[in-house]
C-alpha cells in the first residue's frame, strides 16, 4: 500500500449483540420506590422533631402551640409539593442528557446549550459534586442514628448502645459495597414500599386526634408562622427542609428508572404515604405535645416499638445504600470528565451498567461518615449538619436549569425566569435559613465542600498543565512519520499500540521506544481514548480508524461518561485481533517545582493525588501481560 498520509475516516461497526428483555413499567415504578425515595422516606424519622424542636428553642419559651405544630407541617407539606413535586418531578425530570440525570449531566446539557465549554458551568458542576459528597456522608450518620434511636422508647438501658450499633451497622454497610447491589437490588423496592404503607396508616390512625390538622394543607397557615415567630420560623425553616432532602436523587436516579416511573411512584403512592404520616404526627402533637421527644415512633402502639425500629432500621439502611450508591456514579462522571483522578472502578453486575463499586471511595466515605457519627453522637446534633450542603446543591440546579431552559428548550426569557425564578428564590431563602445553623453544626458540609472543590480544581488545572509539559517540543506527527517510515531501525514483528490523550501528537512512549530500544513494530497504532459529553454511546461508530501510511494508523474509541471504558472489549467488538498486539503506555514520575506553573501547595496537592490515581492499564481494563510502560521524570 502507498503511503499517502492521512486518507478517509473509517468508522467500524462492531458485531450486533442480543438484547435484554426490557423491564417492566411497573417493576421500575416499585424498583424507583426503593432506591429513587429511599433518602426522602426517612425524613419523616426525625424532621417534623427537629423543625419543632428548632421553633420551640428559639420562640423564648419551652411550650409547644398550636399555632407552630399547623404552621410547621403546612410548610413541610408545601415544602414537598413546590420543591419535589413541581420543581423536580414535573420540570427537572424533563432536562435528561440521553437518559441520564444529575448535576454533571445538567451541567452537560448546558454546555451544549451554550455551544461550547465554560469556566462558569464546570465551576458549578464541581461545586455541586462537592455538596453532593457532604450529604452522601451525612445521610448515612443521621439516617442510622435516628432509626436506632427508637430504641431507647423500648427501653432507656439500651441508649448507651445507639452509637456503637450504629457504627457496627455503617461499617458492615460499607464492607459489603465491594459485593455489589445485584443481588439485593429486588428487595429494595418492597421493603421500601411496605416502610412507606407502614408510615401511612401509623399517621392516618392518629389524624383524627385533633382533626384541625388538616388545615395544614392551607398554606397561608406555614405563612402565618413564618410572619409572627420570626428568628424562630427561620431556624425552624432550616429544620424543614430535612423533608426534602434526597430531592435530587429524582433527577440523578433518572437513568436507572426512566422519568414515567419515577413520577408515578412519587404521584401515586410515595407524596400520599408521607404527607399522611406528617399529619398524623401534628395531629398526635396538637392533642398530646409532650410526645414531641419522638413524636415519629410514638405514632405506634407500645408493642410494636421494636419492630418498628428494626424495620426503620432496614429503611435507613437501603436509604444510605442509594445515597452511596450515588456518590459511586457521580464519581464515575468526574473522572470521565476530568475532575477526579482515575480511581479503580470495578463493574458490580453484568448486565446494570450503573451497578459500579470504586473501592477509594468507599473506604473514604465510610472514615467520613465514622468520624462524623463519634464526633455528633445523636441525629439532634447531625441535623445542624445536614440540609445546607443540600440547599446548595438545590440553588446549583436552578441556576444550571435556567440556562437549559432559556438556551436548549428555546424558552423565552421572560418565560424561563417566571418558571425558575420562583424555585430559586424559595431556595435562596431554605439557603438562608439553613446558614443559621454553619455554627451548630452547618460548617462540617461547608468545610467538605470547600476542600473537594479545592482539590478538583487544583486537579483540572493540574491536568492540564502536565498535558501542556508532556506535549512540549514534539515533532508533528506526520513529519515523525516519515522519519520512521525511512529510518533503518529494525522491525520486529506484532503490532504496537500506543496509548496517548492527543491524538495529533506524537505518544510518549513511543518517541521513547525509538529512542532507546530504536525499533519500530511492524504495525504501529496511536491509540486515543475519547470521554464524550454525553453519558452513553451506541455501539456503532464507537472506534474510528485512520491509516496514516504503511505502518501506522490512528485508531479513536470513544465512550460516554457513564462508561466503564473498555478498550479491548471496544476493539474487540469493531473487529480487532488482538493476539499479537502490544499497549505501550507512558508512566510520569512527577516532581514539585515552586516555578514550574502550579503553586508550590498545589503541587503538594496534585502530585499525591496522581500517585494515587489507578494504572492506565486498569482504568482501560488493558491486561498486564499485554501492557509495556515506559517512563518519564517530569517537574511540574
Amino acid at each position: 500500500m502507498a503511503t499517502t498520509g492521512i486518507s478517509e475516516r473509517v468508522d467500524v461497526a462492531p458485531a450486533i449483540h442480543g438484547h435484554a428483555t426490557p423491564t417492566s413499567f411497573w417493576a421500575l415504578t416499585l424498583g424507583s420506590i426503593g432506591v429513587v425515595y429511599g433518602d426522602i422516606g426517612t425524613s419523616p424519622l426525625y424532621a417534623l422533631k427537629e423543625s419543632l424542636a428548632a421553633a420551640t428553642a428559639h420562640a423564648g419559651h419551652a411550650a409547644l402551640t398550636r399555632e407552630m405544630v399547623v404552621g410547621v407541617v403546612s410548610l413541610i407539606l408545601w415544602a414537598l409539593i413546590i420543591i419535589v413535586t413541581l420543581k423536580y418531578v414535573v420540570l427537572v425530570l424533563r432536562a435528561d442528557n440521553n437518559g441520564e440525570g444529575g448535576t454533571l449531566s445538567l451541567v452537560t446539557l448546558a454546555q451544549r446549550a451554550l455551544g461550547h465549554s465554560t469556566g462558569f458551568t464546570i465551576i458549578l458542576g464541581m461545586v455541586g459534586a462537592s455538596l453532593f459528597y457532604g450529604d452522601a456522608i451525612i445521610t448515612p450518620a443521621i439516617s442510622v442514628l435516628s432509626a436506632l434511636e427508637g430504641l431507647k422508647l423500648v427501653t432507656p438501658a439500651l441508649d448507651p448502645y445507639v452509637v456503637p450499633l450504629s457504627l457496627v451497622i455503617l461499617i458492615a454497610l460499607f464492607a459489603v459495597q465491594r459485593l455489589g447491589t445485584a443481588s439485593v437490588a429486588t428487595f429494595f423496592g418492597p421493603i421500601t414500599a411496605f416502610w412507606f404503607a407502614v408510615m401511612g396508616v401509623g399517621g392516618l390512625m392518629h389524624i383524627l386526634d385533633d382533626p384541625a390538622i388538616i388545615g395544614a394543607i392551607n398554606p397561608l397557615h406555614g405563612l402565618s408562622f413564618l410572619i409572627n415567630h420570626g428568628t424562630a420560623g427561620l431556624f425552624a425553616l432550616g429544620a424543614v427542609f430535612l423533608s426534602v432532602t434526597g430531592a435530587e436523587a429524582l433527577y440523578a436516579d433518572l437513568g436507572h428508572f426512566g422519568r414515567s416511573p419515577i413520577r408515578t411512584a412519587w404521584l401515586g403512592f410515595v407524596l400520599p404515604a408521607l404527607a399522611l404520616n406528617y399529619l398524623g404526627q401534628g395531629a398526635m402533637l396538637l392533642a398530646h405535645p409532650e410526645m414531641l421527644e419522638n413524636p415519629f415512633f410514638l405514632l405506634y402502639p407500645s408493642w410494636a416499638l421494636l419492630p418498628m425500629v428494626i424495620l426503620a432500621t432496614i429503611a435507613t439502611i437501603i436509604a444510605s445504600q442509594a445515597v452511596i450508591t450515588g456518590a459511586f456514579s457521580i464519581s464515575q462522571q468526574a473522572m470521565q470528565l476530568g475532575v477526579l483522578p482515575r480511581f479503580r472502578v470495578l463493574r458490580t453486575s453484568e448486565t446494570e451498567k450503573g451497578q459500579i463499586y470504586i473501592p477509594m471511595i468507599n473506604w473514604l466515605l465510610l472514615l467520613a461518615v465514622i468520624v462524623l457519627v463519634v464526633f455528633f453522637r445523636t441525629s439532634s446534633n447531625l441535623a445542624a449538619a445536614y440540609g445546607i450542603a443540600v440547599t446548595g446543591d438545590m440553588v446549583i440546579t436552578s441556576c444550571l436549569l435556567f440556562v437549559v431552559a432559556w438556551k436548549f428548550w428555546r424558552w423565552s426569557p421572560l418565560v424561563t425566569a417566571l418558571v425558575i425564578a420562583p424555585f430559586f428564590a424559595i431556595e435562596l431563602i431554605f439557603l438562608g435559613a439553613n446558614a443559621l445553623k454553619i455554627p451548630q453544626g452547618g460548617w462540617f458540609p461547608l468545610m467538605t465542600g470547600a476542600g473537594l472543590f479545592t482539590l478538583m480544581w487544583v486537579w483540572r488545572k493540574g491536568s492540564r498543565l502536565l498535558a501542556e509539559i508532556t506535549h512540549r517540543g514534539r515533532p508533528p506527527l506526520a513529519e515523525f512519520i516519515r522519519m520512521c517510515e525511512t529510518s533503518s531501525a529494525p522491525r520486529v514483528p506484532g503490532t504496537a499500540m500506543f496509548l496517548t490523550g492527543n491524538a495529533q501528537d506524537v505518544p510518549a512512549a513511543l518517541l521513547h521506544n525509538m529512542k532507546h530500544n530504536k525499533v519500530l513494530h511492524e504495525q504501529n497504532v496511536i491509540l486515543t481514548v475519547v470521554t464524550e459529553e454525553v453519558p452513553r454511546l451506541p455501539d456503532e461508530g464507537r472506534v474510528t480508524v485512520e491509516k496514516l501510511s504503511d505502518r501506522f494508523s490512528r485508531v479513536t474509541v470513544r465512550f460516554g461518561f457513564m462508561e466503564s471504558p473498555s478498550v479491548p472489549k471496544a476493539l474487540r467488538a469493531a473487529g480487532f485481533d488482538l493476539s499479537d498486539v502490544s499497549f505501550f503506555l507512558s508512566r510520569r514520575a512527577l516532581q514539585a517545582s515552586a516555578q514550574s506553573g502550579l503553586p508550590l501547595w498545589q503541587d503538594y496537592l496534585f502530585i499525591p493525588m496522581a500517585r494515587s490515581a489507578s494504572d492506565v492499564s486498569d482504568h482501560f481494563c488493558i491486561p498486564e501481560d499485554r501492557a509495556v510502560e515506559v517512563g518519564s521524570r517530569i517537574t511540574i
